[in-house]
C-alpha cells in the first residue's frame, strides 16, 4: 500500500471526455480511477494513515483550484457545466463513466509490499524519461517466489543452485509451486533434502501469494513471465527472469552470472521497464438482457444515436461478469473450431468502429506487439510506449491494416447479429472459453503493469532481443564498390 505522506491527494478534477487529471502531477497525467481510490482508501488499516490524507488533501486544495483553472482557461466553453470534484467519491458519483484519460492511466509505482520507483521530481508531463525508471526498496526484501518452467528436466540443476544460494547465502524465504517441490527429480536428491524442506509452497487457484511476494525470479523462457503475471492480478512484485527457455525475448539475464545479477537487485536502483498489462471482462447475456439490438451497420448507414451504443449497452450491471483478469500479452479472438469466417463488432469507447470478418482479431500491449501480433503483421511497439494494438488476422479485406489506439481507451468486442458461428477468446494463450450472441469482452489498460527489470537498461535490451531472438532487419551487407569514380547514376 502506498504511504499518504509520499503519494498524492486522491481529489482528481472532473475534465471533459471522462478525463482525470491527478492535482499532484503535471497536467497530462492521470490519477487512479476513481473505483480503485475508494478501494485503497477503506483498504487502509491504519488510522494515522487516514488523517494525514485528509491533510494532504487540504494542502492539495489550492493547487487544485489552480488547476481547474489553468484547465477551463485552456479549453474555453467546455467547463461551464462542470464543477471541480472535491474528493474521488464526489467525482464517481458525478459520472457513471469509468474514469481514464486519453493517454492511458498512470501506473501504479508500487510493486508487492516492499519495491516501488525510485522517485524522481524532475520528471515532465506523463512522459516519464526511461532512463529515470530505476527500482529502490523501501524496505530489503525477504520473500521471492521462483517460477521454473515445467517439464524441463534441465533447468533441474539451475533451480537447485539458485534456492540453495538464496536460501543458504542471502537467507530469503523462498517461494516455489507445491508441483515444483514435489518433482521427482528433487525428491531424490538427498543433498538438496535440507534445502527442500525449507521452500514455502503454493496452488494456483487456491493460495493467495500477492501480498507476501518481493521479488519474482523466472528461470525458464517467456512462457514463465506470463505465467508470473496471471498470479498477480493486482499489484506486481519486480520480475528478474533468466534465459533458459528457448526464445527468451522477454527474459534478458543469464544465468552463469547469476549471483552477481541477483546481488545487484537486492542492492536496488536496477533499471525497470513497466510492462503495461490489459484490464478484460468478459460479460455474458449483457445485450439480450437490455432488450435492444446492437447496431451493425456500416459507416454509410449511420443509427440515429450516431454510431454510439444505446445507454443499456454500455451498463455491465445488465449482464454477468464472468470472468475479469490482467492480461500481459495479447487478448485473441477467433473462429474456433467453425469453418465459417469470424464476425466480430468492434467498439471503441461505445462507438463501432468497424465490424472484422476474417479468422479474428488480437488486441495486445507493446509487450504482446513481438508475439502473435508480429506474426499477423502487425508493428513491434517498444513496451514504454503507451498503446493498445489491433490486429486483424487473415482478414477478407485487402485494406485491414493493423492500428494502434491510445491506452486510456475502452475497447468492446461483441458477435455481429449476422455472426453465422460463435466466436473463442483466449487471455495471454490460457482460460479459453466460447463467445455468444450477446455477451462481449471489454478491454482497457490497466494501472498495474509488471516491473520487469532490465540486464542494461530498457532501450538496450529491447533492441537486443529485437536483433538476438527475431533477427530483426538481418542481412548480408553490401559490399563496397572498389572504384566510385565513373557511376551510371551520376552527372559528369
Amino acid at each position: 500500500m502506498e504511504n499518504s505522506e509520499t503519494s498524492p491527494p486522491s481529489r482528481p478534477l472532473a475534465v471533459p471526455d471522462r478525463a482525470m487529471l491527478r492535482p499532484s502531477a503535471p497536467l497530462g497525467q492521470m490519477s487512479e480511477s476513481p473505483r480503485a481510490s475508494k478501494h485503497r482508501e477503506h483498504s487502509s488499516k491504519s488510522p494515522r494513515k487516514r488523517r494525514d490524507g485528509k491533510r494532504s488533501q487540504r494542502r492539495g486544495g489550492d493547487r487544485e483550484q489552480l488547476l481547474w483553472e489553468i484547465e477551463r482557461r485552456r479549453l474555453p466553453g467546455q467547463h461551464e457545466h462542470l464543477e471541480p470534484c472535491s474528493s474521488a467519491s464526489d467525482a464517481a458519483e458525478s459520472s457513471p463513466k469509468r474514469a481514464h484519460f486519453l493517454h492511458g492511466p498512470y501506473p501504479a509505482t508500487h510493486f508487492g509490499p516492499k519495491a516501488c520507483i525510485l522517485p524522481n521530481p524532475t520528471s515532465v508531463m506523463h512522459i516519464q524519461d526511461p532512463a529515470s525508471q530505476r527500482l529502490t526498496w523501501n524496505k530489503p526484501p525477504v520473500n521471492v517466489l521462483v517460477i521454473r518452467k515445467i517439464r524441463d528436466e534441465s533447468l533441474a540443476e539451475p533451480f537447485k543452485e539458485l534456492c540453495r544460494f538464496l536460501v543458504e547465502e542471502k537467507q530469503m524465504m523462498v517461494y516455489v509451486e507445491r508441483r515444483v517441490a514435489d518433482d521427482a527429480t528433487l525428491s531424490k536428491d538427498e543433498a538438496f533434502g535440507s534445502i527442500r524442506n525449507q521452500l514455502c509452497t503454493f496452488r494456483e487457484g487456491y493460495d493467495d501469494i500477492s501480498d507476501c511476494i518481493d521479488l519474482i525470479i523466472c528461470l525458464g523462457g517467456d512462457g514463465t513471465l506470463l505465467y508470473a503475471s496471471s498470479l498477480f492480478q493486482g499489484s506486481v512484485p519486480p520480475v528478474m527472469a533468466f534465459h533458459l527457455g528457448s526464445l527468451g525475448f522477454l527474459t534478458p539475464f543469464k544465468f552463469e552470472s547469476y549471483k552477481t545479477e541477483v546481488a545487484k537487485v537486492f542492492e536496488g536502483n536496477a533499471a525497470i521497464t513497466l510492462r503495461s498489462r490489459l484490464k478484460v471482462k468478459v460479460v455474458k447475456d449483457m445485450l439480450q438482457r437490455t432488450g435492444e439490438q446492437p447496431y451493425s451497420g456500416g459507416p454509410q448507414q449511420q443509427p440515429e444515436h450516431n454510431g454510439l451504443l444505446p445507454h443499456g449497452h454500455t451498463n455491465t450491471d445488465a449482464g454477468k461478469v464472468t470472468l475479469q483478469l490482467q492480461v500481459l500479452n495479447e487478448v485473441v479472438v477467433d473462429r474456433g473450431p467453425s469453418s465459417y469466417l469470424s464476425n466480430v463488432d468492434l467498439y471503441l469507447d461505445g462507438r463501432l468502429i468497424t465490424s472484422v470478418q476474417g479468422d479474428g482479431l488480437i488486441v495486445s500491449t507493446p509487450t504482446g506487439s513481438t508475439a502473435y501480433a508480429a506474426a499477423a503483421g502487425a508493428s513491434m511497439i517498444h513496451p514504454n510506449v503507451p498503446a493498445i494494438m489491433v490486429t486483424p488476422i487473415c482478414p477478407h479485406s485487402l485494406s485491414f491494416r493493423p492500428i494502434v489506439v491510445p491506452a486510456g481507451v475502452e475497447l468492446m468486442i461483441t458477435l455481429s447479429p449476422d455472426a453465422r458461428n460463435t466466436a473463442w477468446v483466449s487471455f495471454d494463450g490460457r482460460k479459453r472459453q466460447e463467445i455468444q450472441h450477446g455477451d462481449c469482452i471489454k478491454i482497457t489498460t490497466s494501472c498495474y503493469p509488471v516491473p520487469s527489470i532490465c540486464c542494461h537498461d530498457l532501450v538496450y535490451d529491447w533492441f537486443e532481443s529485437l536483433a538476438q531472438c527475431l533477427h530483426w532487419n538481418v542481412r548480408k551487407r553490401q559490399a563496397r564498390l572498389a572504384d566510385t569514380s565513373d557511376s551510371s547514376d551520376t552527372e559528369n
